[in-house]
C-alpha cells in the first residue's frame, strides 16, 4: 500500500491571501458591477447562492488587486462561520471578496481542487481548528493558520477516486434535503391555496387570540406536582417543525421558571433569531400529555369545535404573518421578542373547522413521506460520516 504524505497547505499553494471590506477604502457597494463574494453567498455545501451577492465598481476592484479571484481558487471562511468552502467557477468572474475568506490559489496539475475542497472540511482539519479554539470564545483563523494546515495528499488518481466517492454520498444527501424543502413549500402553497391570505382585510373575521387559548396558565396542573411530565429547551424545536423532548422529570422540577405546555399545543419561538429561523412545532409524545419548556416560547392552544394545531402551525409559518411579525418584534439588538399584545390584535380570516380538518389531513400524509425521506437522509449522513472518519480521521 503507497504510504500518504502529509503536507502543510502553504507547500502546493502558489498563493493565500484575503481580501478587505470596501467601505473600509471609501468604496460603496453596488446594485450591479463587480462580483463581490461573501460567506453567505455559499451553502454548508459550498453551493454558490446567486442571489446573496453583493456588487463593487470596476474601479474598486481593480483598487482590490490582492483580492480579485480567479476561476479554481479555493475559498476558505476564517471569520464568522469558520470551515466553509467553495471553489471559484468561471459563471461567478470576476470577483472579488473580503477578509472573512481566505483566498487559496493552487496550479499544481498534480492537485485536484476538489479533494482539496473535501479534505478542508474533514475530520483532519476541522481537529486542527478545534485545538487552536480551546479557551476562546470567538474563533477566527489567521492566514498563517491556513498556511500551516497539515493534509494528507495521495497521488492524483487516489484524489479523483475519493473525491468522486464522497461527491455521490454527498449529491444523495442533497437531493434528500431538496425533496424536504419540497414538500415543506407544498405544505405552504396548500394552505394558501385553501385559506387564501390569512391577513386580507376583506376576509379577515377574528381576532386570533379569540379563536384559541393563548398562553394557557400553569395552574392547570398546580394539583399534579407529583405525576411526570417533559422537558423541551428551545434547541429541540427545529426550523424544520420538528418537535423533540430532552427530559422528562416532576411537574415540580419545571413548575417555577418555565412556559407550560401539553400535547397539541403549537410552540413558537418569540426571541430573535429563533423566529425568524422559522421555529414553531406541534408538541406531541409528551409524559402525561404535559410539559414545559424555556420561557421563551409563546403557546397556542386550538378550541375545541374552532381550531386546530396544524391550521395554527401554518398560520405562524405564513410568509405574510411572519412578516409582519418580524416588523412588530421589540427590544434590544440580539434580544427582540414578539411580544404577547401583537397577537391580541391581530386579525385574521377564520376558515371552518372542516376545512381546516381537510387541511390537517392533506399535513399528515405528507408528513409521512418526509418521516420516510428524512430516515434515508439520516441513513445516508451516517454513511458520510462514517467514509469521512475511515478515510480522514
Amino acid at each position: 500500500m503507497e504510504e500518504i504524505k502529509r503536507i502543510q497547505l502553504s507547500e502546493i499553494a502558489d498563493l493565500i491571501t484575503k481580501g478587505t471590506t470596501p467601505t473600509t477604502l471609501g468604496y460603496e457597494f453596488k446594485d450591479e458591477g463587480v462580483n463581490f463574494l461573501k460567506i453567505e453567498c455559499f451553502d454548508e455545501n459550498g453551493a454558490f447562492l446567486e442571489s446573496k451577492v453583493t456588487h463593487i465598481s470596476e474601479e474598486c476592484h481593480k483598487k482590490l488587486k490582492r483580492s480579485q479571484l480567479k476561476a479554481g481558487d479555493v475559498l476558505f471562511s476564517i471569520a464568522g462561520a469558520i470551515g466553509r468552502v467553495a471553489i471559484v467557477t468561471e459563471e461567478m468572474i470576476p470577483a472579488n471578496t473580503n477578509q472573512a475568506l481566505a483566498i487559496i490559489r493552487i496550479s499544481d496539475e498534480q492537485v485536484y481542487l476538489p479533494y482539496i475542497k473535501l479534505i478542508l472540511t474533514s475530520p483532519i482539519v476541522i481537529e486542527q481548528f478545534e485545538r487552536k479554539k480551546q479557551g476562546v470564545a470567538q474563533l477566527n483563523l489567521s492566514l498563517k493558520d491556513i498556511n500551516e494546515i497539515s493534509i494528507p495528499l495521495p497521488n492524483k488518481d487516489k484524489q479523483i477516486e475519493l473525491a468522486e466517492l464522497f461527491d455521490k454520498v454527498a449529491d444523495i444527501i442533497v437531493k434528500r434535503n431538496m425533496e424536504l424543502t419540497s414538500l415543506d413549500n407544498l405544505i405552504q402553497a396548500r394552505f394558501v391555496e385553501m385559506f387564501g391570505d390569512p391577513l386580507d382585510k376583506k376576509i379577515a373575521n377574528m381576532i386570533f387570540t379569540e379563536c384559541l387559548e393563548f398562553n394557557p396558565k400553569k395552574s392547570e396542573v398546580k394539583n399534579l406536582q407529583d405525576i411526570k411530565a417533559s422537558f423541551v429547551p428551545m434547541e429541540c424545536i427545529g426550523t424544520d417543525g420538528s418537535f423533540t423532548i430532552r427530559d422528562s422529570g416532576k411537574v415540580r422540577e419545571y413548575y417555577k421558571g418555565y412556559t407550560y405546555f401539553r400535547d397539541g399545543d403549537v410552540l413558537l419561538a418569540k426571541i430573535t433569531p429563533c423566529f425568524e429561523n422559522g421555529k414553531v412545532a406541534i408538541a406531541e409524545g409528551c409524559e402525561n400529555g404535559i410539559g414545559f419548556g424555556t420561557t421563551e416560547f409563546h403557546v397556542f392552544r386550538p378550541k375545541c369545535g374552532i381550531s386546530n394545531s396544524y391550521w395554527i402551525k401554518y398560520l405562524l409559518k405564513n410568509e405574510g404573518v411572519h412578516k409582519l411579525a418580524t416588523m412588530n418584534m421589540s427590544g434590544s439588538a440580539g434580544q427582540k421578542r414578539i411580544q404577547t399584545p401583537f397577537f391580541q390584535k391581530l386579525k385574521i380570516f377564520l376558515p371552518p373547522l372542516e376545512l381546516q380538518n381537510q387541511f390537517a389531513d392533506f399535513v399528515r400524509s405528507t408528513d409521512k413521506l418526509k418521516v420516510e425521506i428524512q430516515k434515508s437522509l439520516d441513513e445516508t449522513q451516517i454513511l458520510f460520516d462514517s467514509l469521512m472518519q475511515k478515510y480522514f480521521g
